[in-house]
């Protein structure tokens, strides 16, 4: 079975809709697909819809920004129940933040010579609740600025670089409650890509476990295979399933492909088995 249970939709980041991200899956073969927008379940019943003419199984899904000690973290909800209460207002207060940081990212950059951001973000950002930092990234590509959305994040948009700017987002623990609250399965998104030396990865995986985390992905498009390998220890070690996704956002953006993922290391029990 082709499984890829982390993705974007025009109603976060990506580039394409709902409905045209389950075709692009089918096209491309997957069997089972979760829709993980940033801080946001609009997308849900669309992409429902689109999935049972298909005959592609949709798992609900969301990716919860996190603030974590002095770091960002993004914690995915699998087979959340999309319309229990606590998380639908977590998110929308999230939203409500994200679009205070989104000006002070256009006032960072026009500090740094660059004018016009908010603005040319806005015209990638189908959802108007939620501008986000690849949709800055998409308008600085356009205005010459980089060669690619991945450059300009090296040089633009992360911490020490000017248009970075931090942030205060929910708090592990109540993000945990909002996932679990709803029936669904708490996953560390893409663990490798966090600036945390061992003994902080080691606090982070105790705390998310007794906040009763249920898996890490092990296998994600920003990994390289030597951290397939690190994680699915990480994984066997703290007791946590293994989940496995693309992180697509939209074609030609990213490192991999809708349905991309490479099978899971040997001794990984699978997220997947818990649906």
């Amino acid at each position: 079975m082709k499984v890829d249970l982390h993705s974007h939709s025009t109603c976060s980041d990506g580039l394409l809709g709902p409905g045209e991200l389950v075709e692009r899956a089918v096209l491309r073969g997957v069997d089972m697909l979760a829709l993980t927008d940033h801080d946001e379940i609009s997308g849900l019943a669309p992409a429902r819809s689109a999935a049972a003419q298909w005959g592609l199984r949709l798992i609900d899904g969301v990716e919860i920004s996190v603030q974590w000690e002095d770091t960002t973290l993004h914690i995915v909800g699998l087979n959340i129940n999309p319309d229990h209460a606590p998380l639908v207002e977590g998110l929308a207060a999230i939203r409500a933040g994200r679009e205070q940081r989104a000006q002070r990212m256009a006032e960072s950059l026009a500090a740094a010579g660059i004018s016009g951001s908010l603005e040319g973000a806005r015209r990638y950002a189908k959802n108007p609740e939620l501008v986000s930092r690849s949709h800055f990234a998409r308008y600085l590509v356009e205005t010459g600025h980089a060669r690619d959305t991945n450059a300009v994040f090296r040089a633009y948009l992360t911490p020490g670089k000017p248009g970075y700017v931090p942030h205060q987002w929910a708090a592990l623990a109540d993000a945990m409650q909002w996932i679990k609250g709803s029936g669904g399965l708490a996953v560390l998104a893409h663990p490798g890509r966090y600036p945390l030396n061992q003994q902080q990865c080691e606090r982070l995986l105790k705390e998310f476990v007794e906040l009763g985390g249920a898996a890490v992905e092990v296998v994600t498009g920003s990994h390289t295979p030597e951290e397939f390998i690190i994680w699915a220890r990480y994984a066997k070690r703290y007791g946590l399933r293994a989940s496995a996704g693309s992180d697509f956002h939209g074609p030609g953006e990213g490192y991999r492909d809708i349905g991309n993922v490479p099978v899971l290391p040997a001794g990984c029990v699978p997220v997947w088995s818990s649906f």
